[in-house]
């Protein structure tokens, strides 16, 4: 069984075609078929269900494909460390994040690119049961998700900022220049907010719930920028964690307004437990929980 072998099964997960997956790889489609063919001789199994194009793989063959990225993973952590690069770690960095941090991320990718200039990043808007996935099949590398989530047992975790949530609106006018504003005071207003799939919806339910509040948002969506959009343009006002401001159009023409009593979640990096963990996780794990993104989000209250 050759690593390339490997390469070819992981390649044709992701493009989910024996063509594509060729191309990709730079080898001519029977040479991809039969090395597909080879692996599956030397396993003893069916990996691919084939017929005349690419249905999916066997039960057999999703567990040989979790096992090809897990060994790809170690290989191209092991060439880090035999490289003996620590001060200048290279390869690419694969971050999964819930919508609501995203004005986050660049903060942390720009540090990294300043600091690791060979470390290229992905970055995924993905839901939080999508992103352990990822970890867990070694398709992320690192998520950014809420910390209070009792999935997240299993993985390693590292806190980065405490959010807390906030009314925003174009202008204070409708609310009499108030200071703070509670939560049955918000639900009387006419609300645009995330739908009640996200999990920050979630907690901004528990909320108005825990205030004996009931809310009819006048839109819901699972975008922040539409969100953003319909309380610039459309007069509506939304409940979103301050973090969000971190957004520069956000800052320049929305006002946003504490909420009382106070909502806070811990916001935090996900990774999967191994040791040893790859030198370029550690470099960016260490970089990221050194940036005082708590002070960061807390300052932009005050912009």
């Amino acid at each position: 069984m050759l690593l390339r072998q490997l390469t070819y099964l992981v390649t044709l997960s992701q493009q989910r075609h024996f063509g594509r997956a060729a191309e990709k790889c730079n080898v001519s489609q029977p040479a991809f078929s039969e090395a597909i063919r080879t692996l599956e001789l030397d396993l003893g199994i069916s990996v691919v269900q084939r017929s005349r194009r690419f249905e999916g793989f066997t039960a057999e063959g999703e567990r040989v494909l979790l096992w090809a990225r897990r060994i790809l993973a170690d290989c191209g952590a092991l060439r880090q460390e035999a490289g003996h690069q620590e001060l200048n770690p290279a390869g690419v960095l694969r971050l999964g994040a819930i919508p609501t941090v995203l004005s986050m991320v660049p903060l942390m990718t720009d540090s990294c690119l300043a600091t690791y200039p060979r470390i290229t990043h992905e970055v995924y808007t993905l839901a939080t049961s999508d992103i352990l996935k990822g970890i867990t099949h070694f398709e992320l590398d690192l998520g950014m998700t809420y910390l209070g989530d009792d999935r997240l047992k299993a993985f390693l975790t590292y806190p980065l900022f405490t959010e807390r949530y906030v009314l925003i609106t174009r202008d204070d006018a409708g609310i009499r220049n108030k200071t703070t504003l509670t939560w049955q005071e918000v639900s009387a207003l006419p609300l645009c907010l995330l739908t009640r799939n996200m999990q920050c919806r979630q907690g901004i339910d528990e909320a108005f719930a825990k205030a004996g509040a009931q809310v009819t948002p006048r839109v819901e969506t699972d975008s922040m920028m539409v969100l953003y959009g319909h309380v610039r343009c459309s007069g509506l006002y939304s409940v979103v964690p301050h973090s969000a401001l971190a957004l520069a159009e956000m800052r320049g023409e929305i006002v946003a307004i504490p909420i009382v009593p106070q909502l806070q979640r811990e916001i935090g990096l996900v990774l999967l437990r191994r040791d040893p963990q790859p030198l370029l996780l550690e470099s960016v794990v260490a970089l990221f929980t050194s940036l005082s993104l708590q002070r960061r989000v807390d300052g932009l209250l005050h912009c």
